[in-house]
């Protein structure tokens, strides 16, 4: 993990010049058709603050986290308040978020951080929140272009979600990196609900 957040540290300014004006505004209709007006989300892992600043523009309330140092400030001046500078594994609020957003985050996550993580994100949401995350397509775990990744299927997902019983597989998505000459890439989105209640959906 050290060696991603260094990745993304010296390569901030790149990542927001090529990611930050991605025209965006399916996958995240794809998460907000859950949500009510005004819904307090969580950016987890906001990157430079592109999808934050969107929601926010759209009436919602927003808590925006990363980890690299680097792309919270680039964030914070791009959103005109500060972002939470904090690692997945610290995440330690309670039924606090109607939506967590973790769009191309969590694919940076070994199985065990990723299902620590889940477990916090479980318990930051309220009753009924939604939780969105994408992945990209396949079964790889590992290094790769100097970050680590964790590629998932459909069935691999579901694997993951097994020891997630209070977490309902809501919508699942597989589309097309947005990113021109990237065709070639594939993306797993997926959606779930947290249960209403303790023993029902």
């Amino acid at each position: 993990m050290n060696k991603t957040l260094d990745y993304y540290n010296q390569q901030a300014s790149l990542y927001n010049e090529m990611t930050f004006s991605i025209e965006f505004d399916q996958k995240r209709a794809f998460f907000l058709k859950y949500l009510q007006p005004g819904a307090h989300i969580l950016d987890l892992g906001c990157g430079s603050g592109r999808d934050s600043r969107a929601f926010l523009a759209q009436g919602y309330r927003v808590t925006a986290i990363d980890g690299s140092i680097e792309l919270c400030k680039i964030a914070s001046e791009q959103l005109g308040h500060p972002v939470r500078c904090q690692r997945f594994e610290e995440l330690d609020d309670e039924a606090i978020y109607d939506g967590v957003w973790a769009c191309a985050s969590l694919l940076h996550l070994p199985t065990p951080v990723l299902k620590d993580t889940i477990y916090r994100v479980e318990r930051a949401l309220k009753p009924g929140g939604y939780f969105y995350a994408s992945f990209k397509y396949g079964t790889y775990e590992g290094e790769r272009d100097g970050r680590y990744f964790n590629d998932f299927t459909e069935e691999k997902w579901r694997d993951v979600l097994h020891d997630f019983p209070s977490l309902t597989l809501q919508e699942l998505e597989v589309t097309i990196d947005v990113i021109p000459g990237r065709e070639e890439i594939r993306w797993l989105n997926v959606i779930m609900k947290k249960a209403s209640k303790l023993g029902g959906r």
